[in-house]
This record gives C-alpha cells, sequence and structure tokens, in this order.
C-alpha cells in the first residue's frame, strides 16, 4: 500500500502509522481510510499536466523523503495568542500548552473518535471529498490527531477560539496530517483562528471540514505562518444551512510553497457567506489559492476578495471559480482579485471564473495585476517622503483593505506587524498610515 508514497518520493516510513488500528477505531473510519489510501494510490501526485496545479510545481514535495512527524520531548516555542487555545505539536494534541475554553467543547480528534466515533460519522470525510484530491486522500488515510470544535445551539462564544498547529521536526524532514472538524449548531455564533507555524523544513498536509446548521455565523481565520523552508498544502471545505452566515480570513505569509483550497457550498435558502484573503510572497515563495464557491441553492449571497503582493521571483496563484446551479435562482455574487508585483521577476497567474447555469442571477468578477501606481509614487516623493517609504506606504495601503476587515484586534495587528516587518520603510510603523 506504500508504493506511490514510495515512488513519488515519501519514504516508506509512512506505513509505520497503520491505515488501521485492529481493536482502537470504528470499523466505518477503518474503512474510510482504506478508501482514502486507494484512491491516493489511484490519483497520485499532481502534476504540471493536472490543470489545477499547472502553475504549481511541487517537486520539493514529491522529491522529499519525508517520515511521519514524532512527538517532541522538548519545548517548543509557540506564537503568541491571547486567551483559549488548542495546541498541537507536529499534528498531535499537547494538553499541557494548551488552554481549553469554557462553554464550548474543543477536544483532540483522537480523543474524540475513540469516545464517540459514531457522533462523526456523517460529517468526516463527507465535507472535504478526497475523490478528487491527492491530498485530502492523504490526510483522510494518515492523520493521527487534530482538533473538533463542537458549538452548541444557540451559544455566543465572545473571544475567539484558537487551534496553534506548531511543526518541530527532530532529524529528517518530516510530513503531519492534521485534521479539523468544525460543528457549528443552529443559530450559534464563534470565531475559530488556525495558526500554522514552525521551523526548519517539514511539510503540513491539513484539512479542515466545517458544517454550519441552520441560523449560524461562523467567522473563520487560517494565518499560515510558516517556517521559509516548509511546504504547505490545505483543504477547507464549508458547508452551509439555511440562513447562515460564514466568513473567510485567509492570511498567507509563510512557506517555501504553500496551497490552500477553500470549498464553499451555500446549501439552503439564504445563506451567506464572505472570503477574504491576503497572500504576501518574496524570494522564490510559490503561495497558491483556489477558491470555489457553489450556490447550490436560490437566494444566496457571497462576496470575495483576494489580494496578493508579490516581490522578488515569487510566483502567486489565484484561481476562484463561481458555481450558480441550476436551481439557485436569484444568486448575488461578486468575486474580486486584485494583484500588486513589486519586482520584474515577481508573477501572479490570476484566473476569476464563473459558471452559471440559472438565468435570474447577478454576478459579475474582475481581476487585475499590476505594479505601484506611478502618479501616487510621484505624488509622495514630491512631498519629501523617499522612494524605499513612498514605495511601502502605498504597498501597505494596498494591503490594508483586507487586514482591515480583520474584526480580532489581536489578528488585526499581527497582520499588521508583519507587513511593516516585510515592507520596512514607513509602512514599519503604523502610525505612518493612521
Amino acid at each position: 500500500m506504500e508504493a506511490v508514497a514510495a515512488e513519488r518520493g515519501f519514504a516508506p516510513d509512512l506505513s509505520e502509522l497503520e491505515v488501521s488500528r485492529a481493536g482502537s477505531m470504528a470499523a466505518w473510519l477503518s474503512e474510510l481510510r482504506r478508501e482514502a489510501f486507494a484512491r491516493f494510490e489511484e490519483l497520485g501526485f499532481p502534476t504540471a499536466k493536472d490543470e489545477g496545479w499547472r502553475q504549481t510545481g511541487i517537486q520539493p514535495i514529491t522529491n522529499t523523503p519525508w517520515v511521519l512527524a514524532k512527538p517532541v520531548s522538548r519545548t517548543v516555542p509557540l506564537p503568541a495568542i491571547d486567551g483559549a487555545r488548542a495546541v498541537f505539536i507536529n499534528g498531535r494534541f499537547a494538553k499541557n500548552l494548551s488552554r481549553l475554553p469554557e462553554g464550548i467543547r474543543v477536544e483532540s480528534m483522537r480523543t474524540a473518535l475513540d469516545a464517540e466515533p459514531e457522533a462523526f460519522r456523517a460529517h468526516l470525510a463527507r465535507i472535504a471529498a478526497f475523490e478528487q484530491n491527492a491530498f485530502t486522500a492523504l490526510n483522510t488515510a494518515f492523520f493521527q490527531d487534530g482538533a473538533v470544535v463542537r458549538i452548541a445551539s444557540g451559544a455566543v462564544v465572545p473571544a475567539p477560539i484558537a487551534l496553534v498547529f506548531v511543526s518541530a521536526p527532530n532529524g529528517a524532514p518530516a510530513v503531519s496530517h492534521p485534521r479539523i472538524l468544525i460543528l457549528a449548531a443552529e443559530r450559534s455564533q464563534a470565531s475559530i483562528v488556525e495558526t500554522y507555524a514552525g521551523d526548519s523544513r517539514y511539510f503540513t498536509n491539513a484539512v479542515t471540514e466545517i458544517a454550519l446548521s441552520d441560523g449560524a455565523v461562523l467567522e473563520h481565520y487560517k494565518v499560515q505562518r510558516e517556517s521559509e523552508a516548509a511546504s504547505h498544502v490545505q483543504t477547507i471545505a464549508v458547508r452551509q444551512a439555511r440562513a447562515t452566515q460564514f466568513t473567510s480570513h485567509n492570511i498567507a505569509f509563510g512557506a517555501a510553497i504553500a496551497r490552500t483550497d477553500l470549498h464553499v457550498t451555500l446549501d439552503a435558502e439564504g445563506a451567506e457567506c464572505t472570503l477574504n484573503g491576503l497572500f504576501v510572497g518574496d524570494g522564490t515563495q510559490r503561495l497558491d489559492n483556489h477558491t470555489v464557491i457553489d450556490h447550490a441553492k436560490p437566494h444566496c449571497v457571497s462576496r470575495e476578495l483576494y489580494k496578493g503582493i508579490m516581490d522578488g521571483a515569487s510566483r502567486g496563484v489565484f484561481h476562484g471559480k463561481i458555481i450558480v446551479r441550476p436551481d439557485a435562482q436569484k444568486t448575488d455574487a461578486m468575486q474580486t482579485n486584485k494583484n500588486l508585483l513589486l519586482s520584474r521577476q515577481a508573477l501572479v497567474n490570476s484566473t476569476p471564473a464563473l459558471e452559471i447555469f440559472a438565468d435570474d442571477v447577478k454576478c459579475k468578477h474582475g481581476s487585475t495585476t499590476g505594479q505601484l501606481d506611478a502618479a501616487a509614487l510621484f505624488y509622495l516623493r514630491s512631498r519629501g517622503i523617499g522612494q524605499a517609504d513612498a514605495r511601502a506606504l502605498l504597498t501597505y495601503a494596498f494591503a490594508a483593505d483586507v487586514a482591515g476587515r480583520i474584526r480580532i484586534p489581536s489578528i488585526r495587528a499581527a497582520v499588521e506587524e508583519e507587513l511593516g516587518l516585510r515592507l520596512g520603510g514607513a509602512a514599519g510603523s503604523r502610525e505612518a498610515v493612521s
């Protein structure tokens, strides 16, 4: 069963994690893992011949002899997180580093599946399908742990819940497969923050599944600040019921190669979703964002804004698709992608797309890619602002539109600080643009 993994660069050590652990796994979960691994072997890793991966080469992933990440005993530095948090080191729950919130159930995926396997049968791998995604199939087959977040009916959780995933390899380059399941019950409200960070060279292959029941409101943040030598791939799949509101903030700064596949299905009338994204690359980074908003039912609304800033010889990808099904009349959808290139070597491939199969809809999309406005730059220079500071201020202002939509003050401050550090000049001071 390790043939493809070995052939494509994954060390046979991956087989140390059994697809089925006899005596400790529900039969349906064991079978699910076997089906996912069989599908992974059929698919193989994507190549440039696959349309969805044509712009992003993954040779650093497939050509590396990864081993499964092991637990670490040494102290691991954590990102600065206020309030409640669930911490995962190399994909495993670290209880001693966590401060679990009150009034909401946040627990280890492994513990939850051992205690209540049938409670998750209708959701696990049912929202994020693995049939056409090799990385999702690989995660489904091999995940060891992760987070389960259950928000009770009618619950309003005022403080954000942080899920912190830190990779701390010891020895050979390691791979981990975190799995996250978020279940928001009827009329609940909450904010979830996923943070990814680490040290040295490693590969994070994560999957997040989110189910919103009638009337639920969820704000989801992903802050990707992986090591500059790391590889990061994540699938985020969302299923919305009637009158739900889902907001996504997808922020990408780190990793040598990073890709996020975000698929939102508006599966009942009155559902609304908002997708905000910001990716900032430098050097030889490859930052890839693929989004799909699937309007499956009528009277739904979606708004999407993604911005990219690329410097050095970095490459960015935005592929956004809005699908309007035949029954999804009265759909209102808008998609915008704007990209800023700070060097002649930087490049962004932007492909917004609409697939409309209904006739009573309001849909539009747009994409722009360019350099800093010469007139605005000249204006700042004429007011005595230096070249570097003027460029930094204009670049910061370009990103601030997305950063300003972040409603959690600590997350917004961290994003603004990272922008200031990367841009330098006057943008390094928040007061300079206030």
